[in-house]
């Protein structure tokens, strides 16, 4: 009897946690509505925050001039951020205005930010566009953006794809993982009107909006800090799924390690430190956006989520065989399943990696096994400053 108990209780997770996910890949297959077209109108300006990025600034600066929107209404801006190589010269040489920024006690891309922001609404802008380092991006980008802000919207998140999918099994994951985390939740979360999210890479915010709401979020994953800060004052972010900021994926299992400990320390630190706040505040002004804001930092990375379906799964059915307990133990492990099933493949459709892709999820439980044994040998992550991740064009 206690053993049912347990297996139960420990389903109410997983079936919080699937349910949640499969309701935004259900609604994720609405067809988005996109702003009316009009004329470009906001001057706007796209801040590049770099770090020893030399190699490839050139071709990111270069992708951001040959998006589709006038030149007389956008620049280009590079914070070159304690730099020790030639990013300042290269990102010149591209025909992007460089900002030169040294501060060896704060560091990081938040503050990077935060510096560019400053200069950039002094000279007047309409909109600051965010556009990491080692990204290529779809020439509507710029476009999307202003229709958005031209209706009224606050704050605008573009699909983070990878670049690279075809380096590795591992990017290929990661392309699927992205496609799920970026576009099938995005997707869903706009189609009920709450707020997409951000996720650090193509997001562009008016510039009323960054006045009202003065970038401080300098955590490993600022992106998500901030974004929570908006939603706590009422702004949601809106999702241009049309338009596609690119970035590069490591392959590697080294580099690989040192980002996803980054990625997932930070998410848990923030978790920790905003859910509860988000869960009360939601609850007390009946606020949709705050409880899908708290859900979004609540449900752990899929891979902790397939982990503890399938545990569960099997656990309850080897139960219910050797002890001869109820079948109805393993219902709620199904459902679990089954909501996990639907989400991956609303991802696997969006991602069209073909089979392909099918067949590189085969490679999800040595994945799976990898992110749990670094998990269990690495502290939570305190880095609040610049870690360069290898790139591919330079890995040693």
């Amino acid at each position: 009897m206690i053993v049912d108990l347990v297996l139960v209780a420990l389903s109410l997770p997983a079936l919080g946690w699937t349910t949640y996910l499969a309701a935004l890949a259900v609604l994720s297959c609405a067809r988005l509505a996109s702003p009316p077209a009009a004329p470009p109108r906001m001057r706007l300006d796209v801040v590049v925050p770099a770090h020893d990025e030399e190699r490839g600034i050139g071709a990111t600066v270069a992708s951001l001039l040959e998006a589709d929107y006038p030149a007389d209404l956008r620049r280009v801006v590079v914070v070159a951020d304690n730099c020790g190589d030639a990013t300042a010269a290269k990102a010149a040489e591209a025909g992007a205005l460089v900002f030169e920024r040294r501060d060896p006690v704060r560091r990081g891309k938040g503050h990077a930010l935060a510096f560019a922001f400053e200069k950039v609404l002094a000279a007047g802008v309409d909109a600051v566009v965010v556009v990491d380092a080692d990204t290529r991006v779809t020439p509507n980008l710029l476009r999307a953006f202003d229709a958005r802000l031209q209706s009224g919207a606050a704050a605008v998140q573009a699909h983070y794809g990878v670049s690279n999918p075809e380096a590795s099994w591992r990017t290929r994951l990661m392309h699927i993982g992205l496609t799920l985390f970026h576009d099938v939740r995005s997707r869903g979360r706009e189609r009920i009107g709450v707020s997409a999210g951000l996720r650090g890479n193509g997001m562009a915010f008016a510039a009323a909006t960054l006045r009202q709401v003065p970038h401080e979020a300098f955590s490993i994953v600022e992106d998500v800090e901030y974004g929570i800060r908006l939603g706590m004052l009422g702004h949601r972010v809106e999702y241009a799924g049309e338009a596609r900021a690119l970035g590069e994926m490591v392959s590697s299992e080294r580099a690989a390690r040192s980002q996803r400990r980054r990625w997932e320390g930070g998410r848990w630190q923030l978790a920790r430190a905003h859910a509860g706040s988000l869960v009360r505040e939601g609850l007390r002004r009946r606020s949709l956006l705050l409880l899908d804001l708290a859900m979004d930092v609540l449900v752990p990375p899929l891979s902790y989520v397939a982990l503890v379906t399938a545990a569960g799964a099997v656990a309850s059915t080897l139960w219910v065989v050797f002890a001869r307990r109820s079948p109805w133990l393993i219902a709620p492990w199904s459902v679990a399943t089954l909501g996990l099933s639907v989400y991956i493949a609303r991802g696997l459709w969006l991602s069209k990696v073909g089979w392909r892709g099918v067949l590189d999820l085969a490679w999800a439980p040595v994945y799976i096994v990898w992110k749990v044994a670094l998990a269990l040998r690495s502290s939570p992550s305190r880095e609040r400053e610049w870690v360069r991740t290898t790139r591919e064009g330079n890995e040693r």
